[in-house]
């Protein structure tokens, strides 16, 4: 595999994480707003719907910060340090 190789690899996976995030993120709201939706209709006196809207909402903001963070510290940056580092060994 040469650099370009490699270079197009990284770039396919790094698009299809941003692809599964804007994914995960529409079910979020799609389902989140059927449970909203449940919860006015059935129990307008008990609002839970905010119970798995928080949770589920953890979970994205986490998958948002590890798909869309640059900074030094980011695991994509990390794992081409790595690849970098072991393919200067060999």
């Amino acid at each position: 595999m040469n650099n370009e190789d490699t270079k197009y690899q990284i770039a396919k996976e790094r698009v299809q994480a941003i692809k599964g995030f804007y994914i995960h993120l529409t079910v979020y709201i799609a389902v989140n707003l059927l449970l909203f939706l449940v919860d006015v209709i059935t129990s307008p006196d008990t609002l839970w719907f905010f119970w798995p809207l928080a949770g589920w909402g953890i979970a994205i903001v986490v998958q948002a910060v590890s798909v869309f963070s640059s900074g030094r510290g980011s695991v994509t940056n990390w794992e081409e340090r790595k690849i970098r580092e072991l393919m200067e060994k060999e």
